[in-house]
């Protein structure tokens, strides 16, 4: 069992994805607290689809994929925020908009890069056991940026999640809060394009925090819980493809979503058995039959 587990870490790509693989899964899990809570489960997805301009420019360009990412993820956060601010459409329907014009555009672009099928498939379907040193360091920081502006903005997000009358009341700035929650949710989307694609990243964005959510009542528990379930996923799903020769980052959203089944089975008060004994009538003594 011990060389099973430190085999892999005899090589360097393997030591390299295996911090990617959990800070990922911590920081996903951690933003993906607000999207379950929220009910935003569609932005995640359509973020991650909307960077591929960005993505097929910086390729075109020849710069780094991930600084095209990051930027085309940035803008098309402030663009949702920006065409619902007023109320005049709904969130999800700014979200479509954006997320289907950016889709098309990136495909357009894409589609005219001949080795595109070649150059482009680990931002599609992650390729974890690629990460460079930079690629690495690139991903530290973006993570702590995000986990340091959550504990900082904790409280406001709390806020503007549960109560947003309260968040009227109080005066808070709503509408920018919203945009910087967006900016943060963009932003990891990047970080989780290197180790699961743009194809799975808005499951490590749901399923762990989903988990959580079965497991836990108060927001700070449901964050430790999903953060040790995003950092466990990514974790054994690194050496699931190691020892089963398949996709590094299939095998972290498998491994998260195993967990999820678990918790909606035998979640205590949650669970789908707990719910099912609960209902289940009690026989009273001498009662008939």
């Amino acid at each position: 069992m011990i060389n099973a587990l430190l085999q892999p870490l005899a090589y360097g790509f393997m030591q390299r994805g295996m911090i990617a693989a959990i800070l990922v899964g911590i920081v996903c899990s951690v933003i993906g607290c607000y999207i379950v809570l929220r009910s935003m489960a569609f932005l995640g997805d359509a973020l991650a689809h909307s960077i591929l301009p960005g993505v097929a420019i910086a390729y075109l360009l020849g710069i780094n994929l991930l600084v095209g990412a990051l930027t085309t993820a940035i803008l098309v956060g402030i663009g949702i925020s920006f065409l619902s601010r007023r109320g005049q459409i709904k969130e999800d329907t700014a979200i479509g908009i954006i997320f289907s014009a950016a889709l098309a555009l990136g495909v357009a672009l894409i589609s005219s890069i001949r080795s595109y099928a070649v150059d482009l498939s680990h931002i599609l379907f992650g390729n974890l056991l690629g990460v460079s040193v930079t690629d690495l360091w690139l991903i530290g920081i973006l993570a702590l940026v995000v986990i340091i502006a959550i504990i900082l903005l904790y409280r406001p997000f709390l806020v503007i999640t549960f109560d947003p009358i309260l968040a009227t009341t109080l005066r808070l700035p709503a509408q920018l809060l919203r945009t910087v929650l967006l900016v943060l949710i963009a932003l990891t989307v990047v970080v989780s394009l290197q180790t699961v694609g743009v194809a799975l990243v808005a499951a490590m964005l749901v399923t762990p925090a989903a988990t959580a959510y079965l497991l836990t009542r108060r927001l700070p528990a449901m964050m430790a819980v999903s953060a040790g379930i995003g950092g466990f996923s990514g974790l054994a799903g690194l050496y699931l493809s190691y020892y089963l020769n398949i996709a590094s980052g299939s095998a972290i959203v498998l491994v998260a979503t195993l967990l999820f089944l678990l918790a909606f089975i035998f979640s205590p008060k949650k669970g789908m058995l707990w719910r099912k004994l609960r209902t289940t009538p009690v026989s009273k003594p001498g009662a008939s039959i």
